[in-house]
């Protein structure tokens, strides 16, 4: 599990170098250059990637149930100019944009990169009983690997990422359970022998944004602001196959150059800076925002079961949708934010309406 985390880490550090002026001299035989040397020309102080890291837990909402729990890692580039020839990112990281860099759109201003790591986990709400509790979502675990390519014009945004990852026993949800709930006193669920079978799972995902009102100088100055983020689109893949539209509500102080907090979904990292590389104008400034989501799901892994194996399954509700309340505030290059997610039934007979809380930190290093 370390080394994918190192491998993201070591991408997205050097994918933060494309934008940045370098010596004439670099690159004109393609040969690769390290990332300590890059570091040595100012490249990375210059230009430093941004982490996000999301929590999302159901414990935050009085529950244990459902989508109980899940973490997302995800390295983002600042703005890029290249994907396949820059001398500074590793000969890995081009050779895989070689074939990655045609999910991203050809028209933009600017562009970057997502790299991530993710953890779900999925469970019914008798944690007590062992045996398969029929009228009742399936256990599931899903860990995956993702790369996302965002493309930005004026208050536009597109994007376009693909999660590769596994789902069933070897996405160890059961093990990573045990030991939250071991560490904080809570008891063990007893049901995980009858969790949805290993499955390799793909899910592209494409979401576009546009940002209102339109952004000026004049705007971005230190001042009480609003504005308004629609998005819509879709994915397509034996993990999730569905199409959703929403919208989020901003209100606050000298709010960030982004495209607003959203949760850890797919196509959820919204980081899209500008040619400066900058996402916020001034040290600090907070909001609060609401948020809506509505999703047609033709295919949900976690509630109809596997693709190609015998397994538990539920009826699923076709039409699903999210609403969100929270808080953001920025101080230097950091961001922190916290929202509480409200989820209609997902599946016909669910006992409760879905809820749980979403905290996210964000910044560059």
């Amino acid at each position: 599990m370390f080394r994918p985390v190192s491998c993201l880490a070591l991408l997205a550090a050097t994918a933060a170098v494309q934008g940045a002026d370098l010596p004439a001299d670099i690159g004109t035989t393609g040969q690769s250059i390290d990332a300590y040397t890059c570091d040595k020309i100012g490249v990375l102080e210059k230009y430093p990637p941004v982490v996000n890291f999301y929590l999302e837990n159901d414990l935050f909402s009085d529950q244990d149930q459902g989508y109980t729990n899940g973490v997302r890692l995800s390295f983002v580039s600042p703005n890029l100019v290249d994907y396949t020839s820059d001398p500074c990112l590793p000969r890995a990281g081009r050779w895989l944009n070689g074939f990655l860099g045609r999910l991203s759109p050809a028209e933009h201003d600017q562009q970057n990169m997502v790299f991530t790591i993710g953890h779900a986990m999925y469970t019914p709400v008798d944690y007590t009983r062992s045996d398969l509790i029929e009228d009742d979502r399936p256990y599931a675990g899903w860990l995956y690997l993702g790369a996302a390519y965002n493309a930005r014009i004026g208050d536009h945004l597109r994007t376009t990422e693909l999660n590769l990852g596994i789902v069933g026993p070897s996405a160890m949800a059961e093990e990573a359970q045990d030991l939250i709930h071991h560490l904080r006193g809570y008891p063990r669920f007893s049901g995980w022998d009858n969790q949805l079978r290993d499955e390799i799972g793909i899910k592209l995902v494409h979401e576009r944004k546009r940002r209102w009102p339109e952004r000026d100088p004049e705007y971005m100055s230190e001042r009480w602001q609003w504005d308004a983020i629609s998005h819509y689109g879709g994915s397509i893949g034996n993990v999730a196959t569905y199409a959703n539209v929403g919208a989020e509500f901003r209100f606050g102080y000298s709010l960030p150059d982004d495209f607003g907090t959203s949760s850890a979904r797919p196509g959820g990292d919204n980081n899209a800076p500008d040619g400066s590389g900058q996402r916020w104008h001034t040290k600090m400034g907070a909001h609060v925002f609401v948020s809506f989501d509505g999703r047609l799901v033709a295919r949900d892994i976690f509630l109809d079961g596997n693709t190609f194996k015998d397994s538990h399954s539920v009826d699923k509700k076709y039409l699903v949708a999210d609403a969100a309340l929270g808080v953001a505030m920025n101080v230097g290059d950091l961001k922190v934010a916290f929202a509480r997610y409200f989820r209609t039934r997902e599946f016909d007979g669910q006992a409760d309406r879905p809820s749980f809380g979403s905290f996210t930190v964000s910044g560059a290093f």
